[in-house]
């Protein structure tokens, strides 16, 4: 059976510092494929990448979807 692909994607942009962040979130920033101030990034929208976004949500903005 083969997995249907996700076509919609997400442009995430970095408007936090990790500097002063627990491992975790700077962690989940770098599988974002951001880690320096204004970086963006878009990603296919997905349930993994949408829970990363909401466990560094105080660090991003969502551009557009």
């Amino acid at each position: 059976m083969k997995k249907k692909i996700s076509s919609t994607t997400v442009k995430v942009q970095q408007v936090g510092s990790p500097i002063r962040r627990e491992a975790k979130q700077k962690l989940h920033l770098k599988a974002l494929g951001l880690g320096k101030m204004n970086a963006t990034r878009e990603l296919v929208d997905t349930p993994e990448v949408q829970g990363l976004i909401r466990k560094v949500r105080h660090m991003v903005h969502v551009v557009s979807e």
